[in-house]
């Protein structure tokens, strides 16, 4: 099971392509809203959450992934069940994925500490000891997967997919979306 937290203020862009991306893979995604189920994107738009922040089954996780947005990411520290949330797959080897300010997230939680990473320009303050990698879009550092912005969400959603399928599936769903 893929968890996506969700925060009021997250940025919808990163959530959606993500989330579509893994489920045209066959992939199990689950949206957890951490404010409740309906959740307010930075931009206003309303998503409904499939489950709430306590309705996580933490043993049955594989990847537990967070957008950015400040909005988020600040909601995100806000919730201790968040914290512990991201904390338990890290400690127990699941794939842990943040894309933007999302990774500052990490930083904190000391899940970036020298590894390779990258986020949203500007924020790299906020990254602790991870080791910064400029201008990429995505960075994969053993199960740690991060991405840089909105714009790079395709390709952060194409690397958790491989991440979980493999590459062949990750093709086959980069040519659906006829990324050119």
């Amino acid at each position: 099971m893929v968890y996506m937290l969700l925060g009021t203020g997250f940025e919808e862009t990163e959530a959606i392509a993500p989330l579509d991306l893994l489920r045209r893979a066959g992939v199990e995604v689950l949206t957890v809203g951490i404010d409740g189920k309906t959740v307010i994107g930075s931009h206003k738009i309303p998503v409904v959450a499939d489950i709430t922040i306590g309705e996580m089954d933490l043993t049955d996780m594989e990847m537990i992934v967070i957008p950015g947005g400040l909005g988020g990411v600040a909601s995100l520290r806000a919730s201790r069940a968040s914290l512990d949330a991201l904390k338990f797959g890290w400690e127990n080897q699941k794939y842990v994925a943040a894309i933007c300010a999302g990774p500052t997230v990490l930083a904190d939680l000391g899940i970036t500490d020298g590894r390779k990473a990258t986020c949203y320009p500007g924020q790299e303050n906020n990254m602790g000891s991870a080791k910064m990698q400029e201008n990429a879009a995505v960075v994969v550092d053993g199960k740690l997967i991060t991405g840089t912005s909105a714009g790079c969400a395709i390709p952060f959603g194409l690397a958790l997919v491989e991440a979980l399928k493999g590459k062949e599936a990750a093709e086959t769903v980069r040519k659906q979306i006829v990324i050119r």
